[in-house]
């Protein structure tokens, strides 16, 4: 099936739209027909082996909801500790989460024991089944901004928090904890960007070309 040009560009601008939302998040809830189109897209992301090592926990109880806020304001004042004075003082002023804001977390979690315990493409690289499921994620974010869902990713998180709200074994990875829903407005550049806690890379220094070297010069 070849892709359109109107196809193309729709891809491109998705990717450039979306956004790490933290703060604009909307209480109207999700149609179910709508959730379904998105975790099916991060159902069909690629997965060494094809082992589909995900599953999508969702969180609408405020209750549950409440004990991981909870659990992120306590990792989220340690984390606040580990910068300089200057990088903690703004770090402080972030909002990094809208846990109680959006109407709906997913919680991604990988299963490494699908399967069984040799898997191809696994056997020499034994992350591969994380990075599969880093690459759901990354298709359920693309996906939610198709439908003019935002997205935030609730990193500063223990664990065990996790484990603990949502009854999850011990033998399941967590990937992320992800708050969902849609919004009164989407950024026109990251946030952290616009605030200056750092800027935007460019491509060319990421670029190499034959072996590890001297990127691309920009003329900067």
């Amino acid at each position: 099936m070849k892709i359109t040009e109107n196809e193309r560009d729709a891809v491109y601008k998705t990717i450039f739209a979306r956004r790490d939302v933290r703060g604009e998040f909307s209480p109207e809830p999700i149609p179910e027909d709508v959730l379904h189109r998105v975790l099916t897209a991060a159902h069909h992301a690629p997965s060494v082996g094809f082992m589909q090592p995900w599953d999508f926990v969702l969180v609408d109880d405020l209750e549950t909801k409440k004990k991981i806020k909870t659990g992120f304001d306590s990792a989220n004042r340690e984390s606040a500790e580990q910068f300089n004075d200057d990088k903690a003082a703004q770090y402080r002023k972030l909002k990094l989460e809208g846990i109680l804001e959006a109407p709906l977390g997913i919680c991604v979690t990988c299963d490494r024991h699908r399967n069984g315990p040799t898997v191809l493409g696994r056997t020499i690289k034994a992350e591969m089944d994380l990075f599969s499921s880093v690459c759901a994620v990354q298709n359920l974010w693309l996906a939610a901004r198709a439908e003019n869902l935002g997205v935030g990713w609730v990193s500063i998180l223990h664990d065990s928090v996790l484990r603990d709200a949502l009854n999850i074994p011990e033998e399941i990875e967590i990937i992320a904890y992800l708050c969902v829903g849609y919004v009164s407005y989407f950024k026109d550049k990251p946030e952290l960007e616009t605030l200056g806690w750092q800027p935007r890379r460019d491509v060319n220094s990421a670029i190499h070309y034959g072996t590890w070297s001297r990127a691309v010069d920009t003329g900067a």
